[in-house]
């Protein structure tokens, strides 16, 4: 069977599971529960693409199959920003901050972080991605620890706060902030969609891209702060879920068996959805 054929079917697997979500048992209050619905699979979808597309991109990058974006410490680093919010400001305060500054608030850090990451390792000649990998890991730990820390001073009732962040949620999910994810994932796609074609030939190897004519270091950069956006993005608008993407990336491999990433993009995106 063709990929293209396979990427059919996954399209009319993924609209009918998107239907079937909508509409099954929809009863008489349609014009209530439909509105209501439709948010929440459009944060299913949103967030779930962008995890499976920088997923790929994050697994090429590194040459790992195994990977996530989660290993920089995004994820801990979430959880920390959230704790020291209410470590400081108190769970009333916090409870103030309006749900759009505290998107931007938290996409804005993990952004700026991934940013000092790949610029402070990548941008000395001989630093490969490994030692960013490495580093990522450390400073997760770091994160990590100083969220559990925190959490143990804080009042019990506070702390009931920072666990609703904890984990992944598409019930409470905000109209504005799913159109602002939309924004600013539809953005960043645009601007690297010019650079998909160069993720083949960076499947091969530094030095095989190098000796193709691909400008390596740069193309890394690039697709690491792509990844970084589309991570921070998903993260905040639903909570810490990276973990779907080392299961439909692997997925989509096994199904379409090809090195192209315009196939594979597409593919892991749709099963994405379906998952």
């Amino acid at each position: 069977m063709s990929s293209r054929m396979k990427l059919l079917i996954l399209l009319v697997l993924a609209l009918l599971s998107v239907a079937l979500y909508l509409f099954y048992q929809l009863g008489s209050n349609w014009d209530y529960v439909l509105p209501r619905r439709g948010y929440k699979v459009g944060a299913m979808v949103v967030a779930g693409g962008a995890i499976a597309f920088s997923t790929v991109i994050f697994q090429t990058v590194t040459h790992n199959r195994i990977l996530t974006p989660s290993i920089m410490g995004l994820d801990s680093l979430y959880l920390l920003v959230q704790t020291l919010l209410v470590f400081f400001l108190g769970g009333k305060s916090f409870s103030m901050i309006s749900n759009e500054w505290l998107f931007l608030l938290s996409v804005s850090v993990l952004v700026v972080f991934s940013l000092l990451l790949f610029k402070g390792v990548l941008g000395k000649e001989g630093r490969s991605v490994y030692f960013l990998l490495l580093i990522g890991i450390v400073l997760g730990a770091l994160f990590q620890s100083l969220s559990t820390f925190m959490q143990v001073l804080i009042d019990p009732n506070e702390f009931l706060i920072v666990q609703d962040k904890m984990y992944a949620s598409f019930n409470n999910v905000q109209v504005k902030l799913l159109w602002w994810s939309v924004g600013i994932l539809g953005l960043v796609f645009a601007a690297y969609f010019p650079f998909i074609k160069y993720l083949d030939v960076l499947s091969l190897g530094r030095d095989q891209s190098l000796n193709l004519g691909v400008s390596y270091q740069k193309i890394v950069m690039i697709s690491l702060v792509v990844v970084a956006i589309f991570t921070a993005v998903s993260t905040a608008l639903i909570g810490p879920i990276t973990f779907l993407g080392l299961l439909v990336a692997n997925l989509s491999y096994e199904i379409f068996k090809t090195y192209r990433h315009s196939v594979l993009l597409i593919g892991t995106v749709l099963v994405s959805i379906i998952s």
